[in-house]
């Protein structure tokens, strides 16, 4: 798990190192373990490393094959590496290192840009050829790491943290009305290849980029998410349903072991952690390391789970750490947090989730993670109201919209209004083929998007901020492609991930399947309050803020009088929209 940056240029020019140095500085916690660039003409990689496989200097980055004429740049981890190596050889490759790195530079050489097809994992990179001159970009089929990019008629930068291209300068931070639409909409989701800012894109996850020495670049996607049974899968029970799930995640558990560094578990206590934990206590020789993390009880609001994780720590006997963390630290840490989001995140578990890492980060260096369940498995209470909708559009934006869009007319200043962009964008994502059915059209559209920008980001940003690799196996391709698979009765029944919950029962304790759906407890932030109250108040107020003009005052004065009663349809505060998004552009300096 790295951090990948670069540039290109087409201007004849040299690249830009002083403007290189700054990405990678501000990327220092993505890799701590140690750094380097190359610059081979017109192109120039830089790279900050924590060593995860193999940890020796042979699999330094930028790691240069002159033999093929390659030069690589990576981010991720690919789990089906020493099978790849095996076959590899079997083609006559050799290797200098022993990692997964090399394996990319050597299928890429074998296969093209059709190797991305052959990787099971996550991964960003880059690649330089040194015969044709070109650069590719790529990134994984569900998006687990980042790269954004900024182009213009002289050169490309990439890196993978969208500060880090604001820090190499000179790119365009204007806001980008269409995906400040997107933002109030998708409660603070900007679908890719758009970001808040109109100078800085991201590449879509399932996407190759081959960028050519005079600046002209071509995209591909090389994987689509299809919904409904195959043939053979019309026959099944609900039995053999079970066991497919098992089987699937076994295998997913199973290849996020691959690490020459311990291996740790996030455990909440419910059914996605727990499974995870139950599973990689098959297959484990080792006592497995886990993690939870509680707040303190305010009123009746119980701010931990201390009492579901427990009991898989005894049924398992785990090696078990609970992190007692003070709520009181997190108005600080907050603001630490805010600072490290590539993309203004608006989750009030966001600091949870950072603080949290922060303390596992001093015990292991990677760990697995229950993320991405609830979207594939059909967790979510929007999914059965799709179910035989007539009008699939309305139902979802009735449950999952933060705001409509005369609404949003209201909230933003008049420059900011166009058109409901993020309306057009539903309603052309369920007209794609390959999700028929209502329930399926959004979950497709949830697995694919509002995953890839809502927790898939949530959790690299804030492990990678505390230098700790987090691993996802919901989010294996072959997970995700057999939960497209699953009939949406077997999903949504039961309150939602009914077959998850089936099979699960066949691995851990059913005290943690039959209990209520838990989150990410955070009591103190659930409502803006104290001096949280004060620090939105501040973030919309200041001068900064009001020369921005982004928000009718009339408004912000009105969910100030009252931020409880001006909630969202998922639970989210309008006000801390707000005040989130005015605090991550005043911190880094942008819009």
């Amino acid at each position: 798990m790295c951090g990948i940056s670069g540039e290109m240029r087409f201007d004849g020019q040299s690249p830009d190192t002083a403007g290189l140095t700054r990405m990678m500085c501000e990327m220092i916690p993505r890799g701590p373990d140690g750094d380097g660039m190359v610059v081979r003409g017109p192109v120039a990689f830089g790279h900050r490393r924590l060593k995860i496989i193999d940890l020796s200097e042979a699999a330094q980055q930028p790691m240069v094959d002159s033999d093929n004429g390659l030069t690589i740049v990576f981010n991720g981890a690919i789990y089906n590496y020493p099978e790849l190596r095996e076959e590899l050889i079997g083609r006559g490759y050799r290797f200098f290192s022993h990692g997964d790195t090399e394996v990319i530079l050597k299928a890429f050489k074998e296969w093209g840009t059709d190797c991305v097809k052959k990787l099971n994992g996550m991964f960003a990179f880059a690649i330089h050829e040194r015969d044709t001159g070109r650069v590719t970009l790529a990134r994984d089929r569900v998006g687990i790491k980042p790269l954004y990019f900024s182009k213009d008629a002289k050169r490309i930068r990439f890196c993978s943290s969208l500060p880090g291209l604001v820090a190499a300068g000179e790119v365009d931070t204007s806001l980008d009305p269409v995906a400040l639409n997107y933002y109030m909409t998708f409660h603070s989701i900007v679908p890719p290849e758009r970001t808040i800012l109109n100078g800085i894109k991201k590449l879509p996850p399932a996407t190759v980029a081959v960028i050519e020495p005079d600046g002209k670049m071509t995209q591909s996607s090389y994987w689509m998410l299809d919904y409904g049974m195959t043939a053979e899968q019309q026959s099944w029970t609900k039995n053999d349903w079970e066991d497919a799930t098992l089987d699937v995640m076994r295998r997913a558990v199973k290849r996020r072991l691959v690490a020459d560094v311990p291996v740790g578990v996030l455990l909440s206590g419910g059914l996605d952690s727990s499974l995870i934990v139950g599973l990689l206590a098959e297959h484990s020789t080792q006592q497995v390391e886990t993690f939870s993390i509680g707040f303190e009880t305010v009123g009746d609001e119980v701010g931990d789970e201390f009492k579901y994780s427990d009991i898989i720590v005894d049924r398992f006997q785990t090696k078990h750490h609970k992190l007692p963390i003070d709520s009181q630290q997190a108005l600080p840490a907050l603001k630490a947090c805010i600072g490290q989001m590539s993309e203004p995140m608006v989750s009030h578990d966001n600091v949870g989730f950072y603080m949290l890492s922060q303390e596992v980060a001093k015990h292991v260096k990677v760990v697995q993670s229950g993320q991405g369940a609830d979207e594939i498995f059909g967790g979510y209470h929007w999914y059965p109201p799709m179910i035989g909708s007539t009008d699939p559009l309305a139902s979802y934006s009735k449950a999952f919209f933060d705001r409509d869009f005369a609404d949003y007319r209201e909230l933003m200043a008049e420059k900011w209004v166009q058109e409901d962009y993020a309306r057009d964008f539903v309603k052309s994502h369920f007209a794609m083929p390959g999700a028929e059915a209502p329930i399926d059209k959004a979950m497709r559209l949830d697995a694919l998007v509002m995953l890839v920008d809502d927790p898939v980001k949530r959790v690299d940003n804030n492990t990678m901020a505390a230098s700790l690799e987090a691993r996802v196996p919901f989010l294996d391709h072959e997970v995700v492609e057999f939960a497209a698979r699953v009939p949406a009765e077997l999903k949504i029944k039961n309150g939602g991930k009914y077959i998850l919950q089936e099979a699960g029962r066949k691995v851990i304790p059913h005290e943690v399947i039959d209990r209520p759906k838990g989150y990410f407890p955070v009591p103190a932030l659930k409502y803006l309050r104290g001096p949280f109250l004060d620090f939105a108040r501040e973030a919309v107020l200041n001068d900064t803020a009001r020369q921005r003009g982004l928000f009718q005052s009339t408004y912000v004065e009105k969910l100030l009088a009252d931020p409880e009663k001006h909630i969202t349809p998922l639970r989210g505060s309008k006000l801390w929209q707000l005040a989130l998004l005015e605090q991550w552009l005043q911190t880094h300096g942008v819009g």
